[in-house]
């Protein structure tokens, strides 16, 4: 594992006490029962992030950016009046849930994936959180595209929304990490249609590789979106194709991860390392899961939420 930066905070510090030795005692046995530790996360941040001040916060819920009833965005808009000048111009953020590429949605419970929108508002950029097809109906490459689109769309709206189309960010969780650097890596996509200009991609616990090795336990749902043919796998895996681009790329990981998805994110950023001009960032949450590292947003703890900030600073357009 790539070495990570030391916490300057507690990890899971936001938590009550007795969920937070709850989680860090369930951490190494994190892929024992994903389904059963994720749920426990969710129960654990839910009335938090619920909490959190959402003042001046307006939400556009369920705007299409395709035809499919899956192809929507709700749309975290800060105050205009607070944020910034009448003439000045925000970033934006566009976030894709995952959910192993055959469920999830963007609003799991009405709170989660929805906190991480509004602590990215809260900051003062727009927030997109994006809902996609899934892999029974939009097969390898169908999530990509539908990454794709919902950023285009957000070009669209640019303009409605005081976005600096020079300043439009992507960020994916899981499968929505594998759609959103298959949107911006994949010569696939590229040769469809020119991608949507995006100023830097954070990939927050990714599946980067389409593979069915025998301790994955999301081999079969690698299978239905990415097919049964395992010899096509290497060319419809965004690490295949790192080097192919050039945009600016920050990785996180839990310490506690799906099988696999932390061993993906290193290689994606040794791959960026060779390969490109300005070397990636490369961040371990020591303490957090694969579901706590997207679930912690808004809940008070903001370590990973400002290292992204910071990136997204050092990015100049």
């Amino acid at each position: 594992m790539v070495n990570s930066p030391s916490l300057t905070v507690e990890p899971l510090g936001s938590l009550p006490e007795s969920r937070r030795r709850q989680l860090l005692e369930l951490g190494p046995h994190w892929g024992a029962d994903i389904t059963g530790n994720r749920q426990i996360v969710i129960d654990s941040y839910t009335p938090l992030v619920a909490a959190a001040a959402k003042d001046g916060i307006v939400v556009e819920r369920d705007l299409h950016y395709g035809p499919h009833a899956r192809q929507t965005v709700d749309l975290f808009i800060p105050d205009p009046a607070a944020t910034i000048p009448r003439h000045a111009l925000r970033s934006a953020i566009v976030f894709v849930h995952g959910g192993a590429f055959v469920r999830g949605r963007k609003s799991v419970n009405g709170e989660i994936y929805d906190n991480v929108c509004y602590w990215f508002a809260a900051q003062g950029l727009v927030a997109v959180n994006v809902e996609y097809r899934l892999a029974d109906e939009a097969p390898y490459p169908g999530g990509a595209e539908d990454v794709r689109d919902a950023t285009a769309f957000v070009h669209r709206e640019a303009a409605r929304l005081r976005i600096d189309p020079r300043r439009i960010f992507v960020a994916g969780h899981s499968a929505g990490g594998a759609h959103a650097a298959t949107f911006l890596f994949d010569p696939l996509l590229h040769a469809q249609a020119a991608p949507p200009d995006v100023a830097g991609l954070v990939l927050i616990s990714a599946r980067l590789v389409a593979d069915v090795r025998p301790g994955n336990p999301n081999a079969n749902p690698v299978r239905a979106y990415f097919g049964n043919d395992e010899s096509r796998y290497a060319a419809r895996s965004p690490l295949t194709y790192v080097a192919c681009s050039d945009v600016p790329l920050m990785i996180a990981v839990a310490e506690f991860e799906n099988p696999y998805l932390d061993e993906y994110g290193a290689q994606c950023f040794l791959e960026a390392l060779r390969h490109r001009g300005v070397p990636p960032r490369f961040i371990q949450m020591r303490g957090h899961n694969h579901t706590s590292i997207v679930a912690h947003f808004n809940s008070g703890e903001d370590y990973l939420g400002r290292e992204i900030l910071q990136f997204f600073a050092s990015v100049s357009r």
